[in-house]
């Protein structure tokens, strides 16, 4: 057995794991943790017999690792070493340590809250922060403490954990490290790319470069399945006529032996050329790599609670997994990470990774808290779940009658949410998947969920999930329908439910439109126009194809995935299939509601009351009610001033100047740090208020127009309790007299407020005139005979002392006929052009 870095930190490894019951490793990549450390461990006294639980991330991660570890016993699969992953086993009676993924430890914790009979749990790759790694740590934590009388102890480990924060989590568990011997890796920097620039141009010429400058073979990190194809079809061009070069695709959907081709090392005399997405950032060993070419992106799913839809972002990497994969070169001996950035952008990337907890759509981890018993706040997280995109979750397990209210109004899970969380499977597939039995569509239901959950099978061709029902179901095909028809089969195995009578006509098309429905109740659309584009869903969001498309003729859809993606705008409908509104009469009348609803008729400006059924917001049919009931017209009322504003009502520039007047003497009270006796007026203030001041004066407005009857100075006036209204006309005057005996009524709108006089009517006034007891300075709009502002001021004296004498020499130019003093203090005010007398 070869020497790994790993294993000189192994004695320290065996001692923190002898001490205590949480211990967090550090080791970078290639050190050989995921091999040796199982194995290092299994005959540790405090085991006594029992297994090793060690989570992977990935599927394709688990089964690699399990058979490692096998093949280091001399074992086949299955034996001291087996794995569990999605739909696939291999243990035996004497297993002793399973690689599962890490949804598969949350399912069993459900089933076995102690874990009977395991000793220890490894979270492997923990930085990769999956939601279903945080889920099963939050519930292996939770049922050790509740429900464990002798210890389970927990390693989690990684190459670039941060490992004091992790230690906090674990009541301050030790942190082992490995340094490891990880040979030096040299960087060569790309340049910034170019606008508009596929960043699969890019990568083919630094590939050639690469296999012309070094030798052994090429990782090469690229965002997605796409790319992939489109750089190895570019490669297999450019490589014409050359041999000993092999072009290997590695990513999740490819078949195990394709999988395996790109893991295991180039035959004697070949270099290989591996195309992987971040599933060979840390999870795998590929052999005989020595160069890693880096695009520096990564394709993540985002969720939108907004919208309630997951995105896909193609996003720039962290720091933190650019050393990952660069360290990938450096196994065996000195290599070469070719980067496709520049090394100031390097120095901008996020240092790590943003958990998926924080931007994944929560669904199966509401269902599975649901299951649980628990809330998120119950238990111990290293990152709490967002509460929004928590409560959008339990809202649409409602929706699918998997949760509901009880008495005291908490969530609890119903028997139909039970029988979800026993499948593998996202709550809306699951949902399918039973409801399809009950139908007696178990088969089409399979097939339908094996299409929804696989990558698409289908590349161009149209939308319509139909045509893939089709292919699928044709018989032979590629390997990605032999893995679709794969999986349905095993989904169909795991429906042990009573099937339902088989409808008359079981192949008849719009089954999939109606099974569909029920996974995506919300994602039911109608079309806005005839052969249009353009759909209107459920929940009130908008979608389009993005080109013409067969299903356009079809008034009624459902979309199962749509979304908005780099360099569109708009929601894009990408697999939908059509669907009969018939249904809504039948096993789709659970999605019809009826509201009585009141709106207001814009045209006719008339307030117009009707029952409506709707499908979410998409409305079936319509019929008019006779009555209105006073509670709903009021709230209708309400809901129209809300949505057009105050403006709706008669207001007057008198009442706006009122409003004013009563704002500026609170904010003044606020300013000085006082609590204000002035009410908030604002127009914020005010809309929040209307069942309070409003609310009581409706009684006969039933036509837009009666609005502009109200008194609504009246109104706002009971706003503003006694002796308010007196002390409003002392502080904050409607107008102010002046020297020269004109009253000049003052300008709230603005603040301060404008007093705009003209100036000879100031002479003789030494200071600027000051409102609310003196707090507040107006703001003067000196004007001149015409009424033209010449001088905009708050400080009166100054403008006496520096600034007059100038304006002056400028007004009597223009205005010789008027009494221009040179000393204006001393000078009598005229609302004239010349004092009496002059």
């Amino acid at each position: 057995m070869p020497i790994l870095p790993i294993d000189e930190t192994l004695p320290v490894l065996r001692e923190a794991l002898l001490r205590r019951d949480e211990v967090v490793l550090e080791a970078p990549p290639g050190a050989g943790k995921t091999t040796r450390v199982p194995l290092a461990l299994l005959g540790e006294p405090w085991l006594a017999g029992q297994r090793i639980l060690m989570l992977e991330p990935r599927r394709l991660a688990a089964r690699a690792a399990a058979e490692r570890l096998a093949g280091e016993l001399g074992e086949p699969v299955g034996a001291t070493v087996g794995y569990r992953i999605r739909l696939e086993s291999r243990v035996g009676p004497d297993t002793r340590i399973e690689v599962v993924t890490e949804g598969i430890l949350a399912r069993r914790l459900q089933d076995d809250p102690a874990l009977e009979g395991v000793g220890l749990v490894i979270f492997d790759e923990f930085h990769e922060r999956s939601l279903d790694a945080d889920l099963a740590l939050a519930l292996t934590l939770n049922a050790r403490l509740l429900l464990r009388e002798e210890p389970l102890k927990l390693l989690l480990m990684s190459a670039t954990l941060d490992g004091e924060r992790l230690s906090a989590l674990l009541d301050e568990a030790p942190v082992v490290r490995s340094d490891g011997r990880m040979h030096p890796v040299a960087t060569r920097w790309g340049r910034p790319g170019q606008p508009g620039e596929r960043i699969e141009l890019r990568v083919v010429q630094t590939v050639l470069q690469a296999l012309a400058e070094e030798s052994g073979s090429i990782l090469v990190f690229l965002p997605g399945q796409a790319e992939i194809r489109r750089v190895q079809e570019a490669l297999e061009a450019q490589l014409i006529g050359r041999t000993g070069i092999l072009l290997c695709p590695l990513h999740g959907e490819l078949e195990l032996t394709a999988q395996r081709a790109a893991i295991e090392a180039a035959p004697t005399g070949q270099r290989k050329v591996v195309l992987a997405t971040n599933i060979a950032e840390t999870s795998l060993t590929i052999e005989g790599v020595r160069v890693v070419v880096d695009a520096g992106l990564a394709r993540v799913p985002r969720f939108d609670p907004g919208s309630g839809m997951t995105r896909l972002d193609t996003r720039r990497i962290s720091r933190a997994s650019a050393t990952q994969r660069a360290g990938r070169a450096g196994r065996l001996e000195p290599g070469i990470c070719y980067r496709l950035w520049s090394e100031e952008q390097h120095a901008q990337l996020a240092a790590h990774g943003e958990a998926e907890i924080l931007q994944a759509d929560l669904a199966g981890l509401a269902l599975q808290l649901a299951r649980w018993g628990a809330e998120p706040d119950d238990l111990v997280w290293l990152d709490l779940p967002p509460t929004a995109a928590h409560a959008l979750a339990q809202v649409l397990l409602e929706r699918l009658g998997a949760l509901e209210r009880s008495a005291q109004g908490h969530w609890k899970l119903t028997a139909h949410g039970q029988a979800l969380t026993e499948l593998p499977a996202h709550p809306r597939i699951a949902h399918l998947l039973l409801r399809g039995q009950a139908l007696g569509l178990g088969r089409l239901a399979a097939d339908i969920a094996a299409l929804l959950v696989e990558r698409d099978i289908q590349k161009g061709g149209g939308v319509d999930l139909a045509t893939r029902l089709n292919l699928l179901q044709a018989g032979r095909g590629s390997g990605a329908v032999q893995r679709v028809r794969q999986l349905a089969r095993q989904f169909h195995r795991l429906l042990r439910g009573p099937a339902g009578t088989t409808p008359e006509v079981e192949d008849d098309p719009r089954w999939i439109g109606a099974l569909l429905a029920f996974a995506y109740p919300d994602r039911i659309a109608r079309q806005r126009r005839e052969g249009g584009a353009d759909y209107r869903l459920a929940n009130g969001r908008a979608a389009q194809f993005s080109e013409t498309d067969s299903l356009m003729k079809e008034a009624w859809l459902v979309i199962a995935e749509l979304g908005s993606r780099q360099g569109h705008r708009e929601e894009r409908i990408y697999r939908a299939a059509a669907l009969d509104p018939a249904l809504f009469e039948s096993i789709l009348a659970e999605q019809v509601q009826e509201h009585e609803q009141l709106e207001w008729d814009e045209r006719e400006g008339v307030l117009r009351a009707e029952r409506q059924r709707r499908v979410g917001e998409l409305v079936l049919a319509r019929e008019p009610l006779a009555e209105l009931d006073d509670n709903a017209r009021d709230r209708a009322l309400l809901e129209l001033v809300r949505r057009k504003g105050l403006e709706l009502l008669p207001w007057t520039p008198e009442l706006r100047q009122w409003q004013a007047r009563v704002l500026l003497l609170r904010h003044l009270d606020l300013e000085q740090g006082s609590d204000s006796a002035w009410p908030d007026l604002s127009d914020i203030a005010l809309l929040q208020r209307l069942d309070e001041w409003l609310l009581p004066y409706l009684g006969r407005v039933t036509r837009l127009a009666h609005f502009a009857q109200l008194d609504l100075a009246g109104m706002l006036a009971t706003l503003l309790p006694w002796p308010l209204p007196q002390k409003l006309d002392e502080l904050a005057p409607v107008a102010i007299a002046v020297p020269s005996g004109s009253r000049i009524r003052l300008d709230y709108h603005e603040a301060p407020p404008v007093l705009a006089v003209r100036l000879q009517e100031l002479f003789g006034l030494a200071d600027t005139p000051r409102i609310a007891g003196g707090r507040q300075p107006v703001k003067l709009h000196l004007l001149s005979p015409a009424r033209r502002p010449v001088q905009v001021t708050q400080d009166l004296a100054n403008f006496w002392r520096s600034t007059y004498a100038e304006v002056k020499k400028d007004l009597k130019g223009r205005y010789p006929k008027h009494y221009w003093p040179d000393d204006p203090l001393i000078a009598a005010p005229t609302a004239r052009a010349k004092p009496r007398g002059t």
